[in-house]
């Protein structure tokens, strides 16, 4: 049986998602996150070496890493579904989006959550270069959805899931204001209709907000 374990408000949320969307059986295993250190419990980081979600157990595989996750499911369980072959128009954008998503979205605001955790002064050089990318990775997503109705195309994918954390449950981590990016503003408005995704953000964080705006 294939088991996800989600850790509460972490890029796991990716895979519950995609078994949602993917229509598949699986066992939801969740975890809450440490009320003083607001990291994975023990329990948790004893699934893996690396110690981060997503996990997931199948048999005697146990696989981390979101990117690896998603291909590995969508491979053995869903014939292909929410992927995009080679020989289809939209190929190229998205194996590009759905590499951007942890390659430069969410390492970049990964690093800024960092940095502003050390309060450093607004003007130190390697905060504000970092605030810059940021910044930048937004302005590439708000053109992308203002030009298409999802990342890879006109066709929801792997991509959307891949991209929709750091959109979205990211931002309890590192606040960003979505009023500069309107287009993302309804991107996101697609995403939160889509029943998959209320249900498995209900199953997987039951009662947190949405950051859809």
């Amino acid at each position: 049986m294939l088991t996800v374990h989600h850790l509460g408000k972490s890029q796991s949320e990716r895979i519950v998602w995609l078994c949602e969307e993917l229509a598949i059986p699986y066992e939801l295993k969740c975890y809450a996150r440490d009320p003083v250190t607001i990291l994975a419990p023990a329990e948790y980081r004893a699934l893996h070496a690396i110690g981060a979600a997503p996990v997931i157990t199948d048999g005697d595989l146990v696989l981390a890493e979101s990117g690896a996750v998603v291909d590995y499911i969508i491979a053995k369980y869903g014939n292909g579904r929410l992927a995009l072959n080679s020989g289809h128009r939209d190929f190229a954008p998205y194996l590009y989006w759905f590499h951007f998503a942890n390659g430069t979205l969410q390492a970049s605001m990964g690093r800024s959550m960092i940095l502003n955790r050390l309060k450093l002064a607004d003007d130190n050089p390697v905060l504000l270069a970092t605030r810059t990318r940021v910044d930048r990775a937004f302005d590439l997503v708000e053109a992308r959805t203002r030009q298409a109705e999802y990342l890879a195309g006109n066709e929801f994918t792997a991509a959307d899931i891949m991209m929709g954390f750091s959109l979205t449950t990211m931002r309890y981590f590192l606040p960003y204001d979505l009023a500069r990016c309107p287009s993302i503003v309804n991107y996101l408005a697609r995403i939160g209709q889509r029943p998959a995704y209320r249900r498995a953000m209900e199953k997987g964080d039951p009662g947190m907000a949405l950051l859809l705006t």
